[in-house]
């Protein structure tokens, strides 16, 4: 977060590294076993490179084209900017660039691999929702995943997910499942996808829990910037209710994006926590809390 304003974050920090050495022992484990049972990894790990490096340099395109967002101009959107525009120097960052998505969803998202590249999008359906204060909550919430990073961070850290998903297909579509070894030994294809599947299910699970505090750190650091963390509470309650309002059909639409997302779009169900890409709402509320308390507001 250098060159900008928002409150450093140690147990961030720490989080990302040791997620990261983690992943990065489980890839190269998981590299070690596929050599070892004679697969020629090669073409997969260039496939898995090329989806991330287009992840990483292109997903502020990608994220907007999803989620049908579309960038305003000062004069389209003048009161949005202009809180846009008050964060960035309070931040003392770059101001990145506005995006609307005209949906009913109440939502919110920041995407870009750095400060220069990034994109902030709120939906209609939040605008309307939300007062001017409510609304700088989220959005400073935003520009914090900007400031920390974390686009480019979450996409590396699923670039092992990416590839043992790849090689779970490639053993299944190439038929390496009945395949033995020239011992006799057990088929080469039920290695590879249970070796891949184990990897998957560990990388997902990481990526997971560093997503889940990545949140907890953006709310953190927006209610540290903005001075109103009850402004942020306020926000997130009014969204999560309305969201519980929308209907499933529409939710579903909008879960494959949760991880962009200011707040899951769930359809009221309750979800396994483990499997979660954000803290649940009392988690959440309960640290805005303290930091209400401690702020004296």
């Amino acid at each position: 977060m250098a060159g900008t304003r928002f409150a450093p974050d140690r147990g961030l920090s720490v989080r990302m590294t040791v997620t990261m050495f983690l992943l990065g022992l489980l890839y190269v484990a998981f590299m070690a076993i596929l050599i070892a049972v004679g697969v020629q990894a090669v073409v997969v790990l260039v496939i898995a490179a090329g989806f991330l490096l287009v992840q990483y340099f292109f997903s502020d395109k990608i994220a907007l084209f999803a989620m049908h967002g579309r960038e305003v101009s000062p004069q389209e959107a003048p009161e949005l900017h202009g809180i846009i525009d008050r964060l960035t120097a309070m931040a003392d960052m770059p101001k990145p660039r506005v995006a609307i998505a005209d949906s009913d969803m109440p939502n919110a998202f920041a995407t870009g691999r750095n400060q220069k590249n990034a994109v902030v999008c709120v939906t209609t359906g939040i605008m309307r929702r939300l007062d001017a204060q409510e609304l700088e909550g989220v959005l400073a919430h935003e520009m914090s995943h900007v400031a920390h990073r974390d686009v480019a961070v979450m996409t590396i850290a699923s670039f092992l997910g990416i590839v043992a998903g790849l090689m779970t297909r490639f053993a299944l579509y190439t038929g390496l499942g009945g395949r033995r070894d020239s011992n006799n030994g057990p088929p080469i294809g039920l290695i590879i996808f249970l070796v891949s599947a184990l990897v998957y299910a560990v990388s997902f699970l990481l990526t997971r829990a560093l997503s889940r505090y990545r949140e907890l750190a953006a709310d953190r650091a927006g209610a540290y910037l903005t001075q109103r963390p009850s402004a942020l509470a306020s926000a997130l309650v009014k969204v999560s209710g309305d969201i519980a309002r929308i209907p499933t059909r529409d939710l579903r639409e909008a879960q494959p994006f949760n991880a962009f997302y200011f707040t899951p779009a769930l359809s009221g169900q309750s979800v396994a926590s483990l499997f979660s890409t954000h803290p649940s709402l009392e988690r959440r509320l309960d640290q805005l809390a303290k930091i209400s308390a401690a702020l004296g507001r």
